[in-house]
């Protein structure tokens, strides 16, 4: 398949992005990595772009292979609603030399859309200046998928353990979290009872302005230890090699 002929099969974009709790929660656990040149992968329509983007970036590749979100991006940018430091390439990470440096990479609910995830982390590790972060964020459990992974592409849910096991030789870990151990229990009652291909805009309100919020106090007492989502941050080696 090439990047042109590429569709996104998920339509849960514009659900999640009023999930703003959500997000501001996501956003105070990567902003300490986010540096001036990032590349976020899998941009899709620009909802966490907006969110994440800070006002000392001065370079932020949306990396999208959907041509028909990538012009929702490059929509987003002329009207001003994406800062003009952002920039649209439609592809994949084949599309980005690997002496780019880049200081972050953002894979933000993305790395479990594609196939062979550990050929992607040393691709994206190639893109990254030494001394700079790789950010996964991930739907945790795989004993959580459930047919609404299955509609919006998902090959994986991921543990710890197993997205760990992602990362190249040059790329040291950071930090490895589970994040929304109240949207874990929301999840679990999915998968037993609704088995719901696709949650609707009043579940997602829900969700976002509830169970996020007790989240947000819980994980941090239960050692981020439990959660329906993973974070993994990698920091490439000063040494290392793109190898």
């Amino acid at each position: 398949m090439t990047t042109h002929e590429f569709k996104y099969v998920g339509a849960e974009l514009d659900l999640f992005a009023e999930a703003t709790i959500w997000k501001s929660y996501v956003r105070r656990q990567v902003t300490p990595y986010l540096g001036r040149k990032v590349l976020e992968v899998g941009a899709g329509h620009g909802g966490t772009t907006s969110f994440l983007i800070h006002e000392n970036a001065e370079r932020w590749v949306c990396l999208e292979p959907d041509p028909a979100l990538a012009d929702r991006l490059a929509q987003a940018i002329a009207s001003g609603k994406l800062p003009a430091s952002c920039e649209v390439v439609v592809g994949t990470l084949d599309q980005i030399a690997e002496d780019s440096g880049f200081d972050t990479l953002l894979y933000m609910d993305v790395l479990e859309h594609i196939e062979d995830d550990h050929a992607e982390m040393a691709r994206a590790m190639a893109r990254l200046r030494p001394g700079g972060h790789v950010v996964v964020l991930s739907p945790a459990h795989q004993w959580l998928y459930t047919p609404f992974d299955k509609a919006i592409g998902h090959f994986r849910r991921y543990t710890r353990s197993t997205l760990r096991a992602t990362a190249p030789k040059g790329l040291s870990l950071v930090r490895l979290s589970y994040l929304d151990s109240v949207g874990m229990l929301a999840s679990l009652g999915n998968r037993l009872v609704l088995q719901s291909a696709m949650p609707n805009a009043r579940q997602i309100a829900v969700w976002d302005k509830f169970a996020v919020r007790l989240s947000r106090v819980i994980d941090p007492v239960l050692g981020f230890n439990l959660g329906k989502s993973v974070l993994g941050i990698w920091r490439k080696d000063e040494k290392g090699t793109n190898d």
